[in-house]
């Protein structure tokens, strides 16, 4: 597996969350065929918070926590983006995250 075009294809997925929508890591890389490649997915999105064009902010753990949170410019900079997208926040943790979860696999119909 070539990194650079994996992290590509990483970023491609997490482009087409659609606003006030999450998914988890694990999705991710279960819709990419890797689906033992979560925390290689994880990495990829660590870098992607500087990247204008990839929404980081939509993607966190299996379980809704803001686990990337500190690759963002702040701390709260994750959470901050979800909130304004309609997406509550406690203790670094999505509230409702089965209403907010976007699964690749059944959204982009694989």
């Amino acid at each position: 597996m070539d990194k650079e075009s994996f992290f590509q294809d990483v970023y491609e997925v997490a482009k087409l969350i659609p606003k006030g929508r999450v998914t988890s890591y694990g999705a991710i890389a279960k819709y990419l065929g890797v689906a033992r490649s979560a925390r290689v997915v994880g990495w990829a999105m660590n870098g992607a918070s500087t990247l204008d064009d990839v929404p980081a902010h939509r993607v966190v753990n299996r379980i809704g926590v803001l686990s990337g949170k500190n690759h963002f410019q702040t701390p709260t900079r994750m959470e901050e983006l979800l909130e304004k997208e309609g997406v509550k926040v406690k203790n670094d943790q999505i509230l409702d995250f089965e209403k907010h979860f976007w699964d690749p696999m059944t959204e982009l119909g694989l």
